[in-house]
């Protein structure tokens, strides 16, 4: 799967995108994209919203909740027994019907670069889709769905397979239940840092804070914390954790929702949540499965054009950044993945074979159920044979219209022969075989689960309608106010407020300024005069959960906005904390909790002697704005005037003499250029997202009862343009299909900085402590295993269960008698069997059940070939703390493979990055104290991605270097492998 250079393309560095040569076939998925190129929908969709707007046509009530009758057109009627998805009617008027005629004529007659051979980078075809239970950790799982499987007829399979639509249940996603044998509708619910629309919740530290903690266990213990919260509130599946975005650009506007820009740091951050989260019997779902980089454009429709943008990724940067962390979830067992809204190299991600069948379930080894993004979904038929197992939220292409691309028409597609037998039973049956892993089915160790959710995520009163999004009035208890946050030493509480602490990064603190002393300096005559400025400081006025899904301009910032926010339970504002930590006798404090400051207030600034700034930058999902921002970032500035409140405070305070401590809460970098090296800037801390516990958290670093270990999870540059032009967001383009060449290949965030010798303002893995560390004694030493370019082959997997092939009578899934429909709900019967075509089926372009894609040589086992994942070297070094405090450092191993690199069986000349994070390990050290820390390197870690040979290399003619150190540019060893 690999990507040639699209018309007018200069990539940054060719050999860094690997190209290759290799012919493909036609893609099978684009044959089938139809449905998204003729249904002009008008909405805005994201994982849980449906099309919103300003004042009351917003989809909200106005106490925030949504309101499900506020939705998009009805879609047009669909021909399934044709199994191409050509639209009938028109509802949209002339405008969306010229756009949706013209890309159809531009894709029938090649224009545009589309022509009857594969666009440049379109995936290749991968089929048929693998069946699940190959792996024996998840043997035992499987033999229980194959058993329970087996006993479904159609309908019901097709009811687990399907959403009952928007707004039908009390979650954000309900599937359809099999009564009749004991299996629940399963309850799916945002988000990656709390339980979305849910009372009495915790809101915890946002995964970019998580991941600049760098602390394995608390990765771990966010996870389990979050998920039994999400247990005990009736949650079967989670919506998190996120690695994509990985962060590609700076200006990302979810990238706050994952754990930095590296893909080893997600990938580790990514594997202890889930571990945590499935501890506690609670499904997991890594997301957004790939190149959802942007939210300019992410998804058809939602910026005015027919097509989501095409993220063209070559096939090495696909592997050895953008799956790398997807690699490491189903390594840690994840149970279910969702795939994302854009398209990956000409096909939608969530109907991409290569992605899914090929890499995901073939390559990675994938057992878990595929589940879309919510309307992700683009086709039917196409989606089904592609890999998708779970269509989320039901709907079709819009929200709430009842208009299922499967439901009864999946149904119609199986009796038909469009999908085989064989693919719906596996799509069951992996869904099923999840929630056998997990023991949902184990009522006395989850009895939470049976009762089903015991919150409803569309009103706060007790009583509610049951499925507020159709006709039915049948109204119960929906909320009962259940209390999960835990109490006395598990209080989910203290979690959050170490987490956001540990995470807080200093990364300037001049002559020691920090740590504050709470009486003040003392002996200067006078009580200490403290200044706190900036709206940041304090909590929005109008209210800590006003903003809808946090999407806000005012207040201290905690988390970004979107389907990823929950409701603060409560917030401690930073001005709130310091007040209380100050000591009153022998401080004055005075705020000025404006970024705008009046002639008056400028005057007091000058009488004070410490001034703490506070400045923010925001981002989220793209179906709300924020004032000018649409989702994504305009630049690395802080919002709302900040710049100005830090140059005005920095040139004023205490008439110039006065010191300046800088606090920033953001998504992502900001540029401190204009005040970093001015003097009397002693300290600059960068506190990330961090949840309910913000002021608190701010105030342990900022007192030294936590001495800072932060480590940047991201680079800071010195401008918007060091990132390279990776960083710059597609805001507008003439294209009905906009195109996003990652052309940077793997020069990404440090990657780029260091390969072009950029330096940064502060670099990737950077940050400061109160006490002083040093490395010493590196041993590198070998483990027995002979050096050789490739893996070990593949080993034999367990055979995957079987079924009966037999297509059902049809007559099977008609509606029963009598039955009673609810508007828009959806149901997996067919009303008629006339229109269930006996011809032969017309399968996309590559699919041959008889002649199967060839097997991966990097696949064999859970996140790919198991020989990639053995040890070829552990590295020693010894961590010394020569300071006066306890502290705990980030010790980071990186990779540099050979610069001149010629591939020693094909001659390709490869390039590398100059390094790469591969290991890390967070250490406390006693004061005057010393550890040894040690850290493995696997055969993968050493390896890159080869689009000849299609696998994992390493190279073993040259020498391969392994720096050990502090950061990304504070290298302190050096050893040879």
């Amino acid at each position: 799967m690999t990507i040639r250079k699209a018309q007018g393309e200069v990539p940054v560095d060719q050999t860094l995108l690997d190209p290759s040569s290799a012919e493909r076939s036609d893609d099978d998925d684009d044959a089938y994209d139809d449905a998204d190129l003729s249904d002009a929908g008008q909405y805005r969709d994201a994982e849980s919203e449906p099309l919103t707007g300003e004042g009351e046509g917003d989809g909200r009530r106005k106490d925030g909740r949504r309101n499900p009758e506020v939705g998009g057109v009805p879609p047009r009627s669909k021909s399934w027994a044709r199994r191409w998805l050509i639209p009938t009617k028109f509802g949209c008027g002339l405008i969306l019907l010229f756009f949706a005629t013209v890309t159809l004529l531009l894709i029938a007659g090649g224009m545009w670069g589309l022509k009857m051979s594969p666009l440049d980078g379109q995936s290749p075809p991968w089929y048929p889709s693998p069946r699940g239970g190959t792996e024996k950790t998840w043997a035992k799982s499987y033999k229980k769905a194959h058993a329970l499987v087996r006993q479904m007829t159609l309908v019901e399979k097709v009811n687990v397979t399907t959403g009952v639509g928007w707004s039908m249940g009390m979650c954000v996603g309900n599937t359809g239940p099999v009564e009749r044998l004991g299996f629940p509708s399963l309850c799916l619910q945002d988000g990656p840092l709390g339980i979305r629309f849910a009372d009495n919740i915790t809101a915890f530290p946002a995964g970019v804070t998580v991941g600049a903690t760098w602390n394995r266990e608390l990765m771990y213990l966010r996870g389990k914390a979050h998920a039994n919260e999400a247990r005990r509130k009736g949650v079967n599946v989670i919506l998190g954790p996120v690695v994509g975005p990985l962060g590609r650009t700076p200006l990302g506007g979810r990238n706050w929702e994952g754990f930095g820009s590296d893909p080893v740091l997600q990938a580790v951050a990514a594997a202890e949540t889930i571990r945590g989260i499935q501890s506690e019997g609670v499904i997991a779902t890594i997301k957004h499965f790939v190149g959802n980089e942007q939210e300019h454009f992410r998804q058809s429709w939602e910026w005015g054009r027919p097509n989501a943008i095409s993220s063209n990724i070559d096939d090495r940067t696909l592997h050895e950044l953008y799956v790398w962390p997807f690699a490491e979830s189903v390594r840690a067992g994840v149970g279910s993945l969702m795939c994302s809204y854009n398209q990956v190299n000409n096909s939608y991600a969530c109907q991409n074979s290569k992605l899914l069948n090929g890499i995901l379930k073939d390559e990675l080894g994938f057992q878990g159920f595929v589940q879309s993004d919510w309307l992700a979904q683009r086709g039917g038929v196409a989606s089904a044979l592609a890999g998708l197992d779970m269509n989320m939220p039901g709907d079709g292409l819009r929200w709430s219209d009842g208009k299922s691309l499967w439901g009864g028409e999946l149904t119609k597609a199986v009796l038909n022969g469009s999908v085989t037998v064989e693919r719906l039973d596996d799509m069951v049956t992996r869904i099923v075989a999840t929630w056998y892993q997990l023991e949902q089915d184990d009522t006395t160790k989850w009895p939470e689960l049976e009762e089903g959710p015991n919150f409803s995520s569309w009103t706060d009163e007790q009583m509610g309608l049951l499925h507020p999004g159709s006709d039915d009035k049948t109204i119960g208890v929906v909320n009962k106010f259940v209390d999960v946050q835990s109490e006395g030493t598990t209080k989910h509480g203290d979690l959050v407020r170490k987490i956001g602490a540990e995470g807080t990064v200093l990364v300037k603190n001049s002559d020691d300024f920090l740590p504050l002393d709470r009486k003040g300096p003392g002996n200067i005559g006078h009580p200490y005069r403290v200044g706190i400025f900036g709206d940041d400081s304090r909590n929005n006025p109008k209210g800590i959960n006003s903003c809808k899904d946090r999407a806000c301009s005012g207040g201290t910032l905690a988390m970004g906005w979107g389907s990823g926010a929950v409701e603060y339970p409560y917030l401690i504002a930073p001005l709130d904390a310091l007040k209380e930590a100050f000591d009153q006798d022998t401080v004055t404090i005075t705020s000025f909790p404006r970024n705008k400051l009046s002639v008056k207030e400028e005057k007091a600034m000058r009488e004070q002697d410490l001034c703490l700034v506070f400045l923010s930058s925001n981002a989220g999902e793209g179906y709300v704005g924020v004032g000018d921002l649409r989702g994504d970032r305009n630049d690395l500035q802080p919002q709302n005037m900040g710049a100005s409140l830090v140059k005005s405070v920095v040139k004023k305070c205490g008439n110039g003499k006065g010191d300046v401590v800088v606090v920033i809460h953001s998504v992502g970098p900001v540029l401190v250029e204009d005040y970093a090296d001015i003097p009397n800037v002693k300290a600059i801390l960068f506190a990330n997202l961090p949840g309910q516990e913000s002021g608190n958290s701010l105030v342990d670093v900022l007192f030294g009862e936590v001495n800072p270990s932060g480590r940047l999870p991201y680079t800071i540059g010195k401008s918007v343009k060091d990132y390279g032009p990776a960083a710059k967001i597609i805001t507008a383009t003439k294209q009905i299909v906009p195109q996003q060449n990652f052309s940077e290949g793997l020069l990404i965030d440090y990657r780029h900085f260091d390969y072009y010798n950029i330096t940064p303002r502060y670099e990737f893995g950077f940050g400061l402590s109160y006490t002083k560390f040093q490395l010493s004694s590196p041993v590198l030493e070998y483990k027995d295993i002979p050096k050789r370019p490739l893996p070990y082959p593949r080993s034999g997997v367990l055979p995957p269960p079987r079924y009966d092939t037999t297509i059902p009578d049809p007559s099977t899934a008609l509606f029963p008698a009598g039955f009673r429909k609810l508007r828009k709900y959806v149901y997996p019967y067919i009303s008629s069997i006339k229109d269930i075509s006996q011809g032969k089926p017309q399968y996309p372009p590559g699919f041959d059940v008889a002649h199967p894609s060839p097997l991966s040589p990097a696949g064999g086992g859970p996140g790919g070939n198991p020989d990639l994942f053995n040890a070829v070297a552990e590295v020693k070094v010894i961590l010394s703390n020569l300071g006066p405090r306890d502290g705990s450092s980030v010790v980071q191993l990186y990779v540099s493979l050979p610069r001149n690199y010629v591939d020693e069986e094909t001659g390709e000349k490869i390039d590398f990055p100059v390094r790469v994070l591969r290991n890390w390990q967070k250490i406390e050290v006693k004061k005057d104290g010393r550890q040894e820390v040690a850290m493995q390197v696997t055969r993968k870690d050493m390896s890159y991605w080869s689009t000849t040979r299609q696998n994992w290399v390493m190279p073993t003619k040259q020498g391969i270097k392994i720096e050990i150190g502090f950061s990304s540019r504070d290298i302190r060893e050096t050893l040879m492998y």
